[in-house]
């Protein structure tokens, strides 16, 4: 009977997942304050509601690529290297 796959562990995952967050919060944040800059900076009549959704707008869909992109590459490092370990056989493995 094959063995079930080992769970890994999470704790060292959460807290690098917590650190790139933080990270890409403030990296969000700067990229909206720039948004924001250039908007009212074009603009001869500057609408606070305008301002508002910009940052809002361009702030939480950097916030939300950024923990996409941390998902997938934290859970490729979770779970691939233990699935590309080629050199352990299963015990019931009588293959060549």
């Amino acid at each position: 009977m094959p063995t079930p796959d080992p769970v890994p562990q999470l704790e060292p995952i959460k807290l690098q997942c917590f650190k790139i967050m933080r990270w890409g919060a403030l990296f969000s944040t700067l990229v909206a304050m720039l948004a924001v800059v250039l908007v009212a900076w074009g603009d001869s009549q500057i609408r606070l509601h305008m301002l508002i959704a910009t940052a809002l707008g361009v702030g939480l869909s950097m916030l939300l690529g950024i923990a996409l992109m941390t998902l997938v590459f934290l859970s490729s490092r979770a779970h691939d290297a233990q699935a590309a370990n080629h050199k352990q056989k299963d015990a019931n493995d009588t293959r060549p």
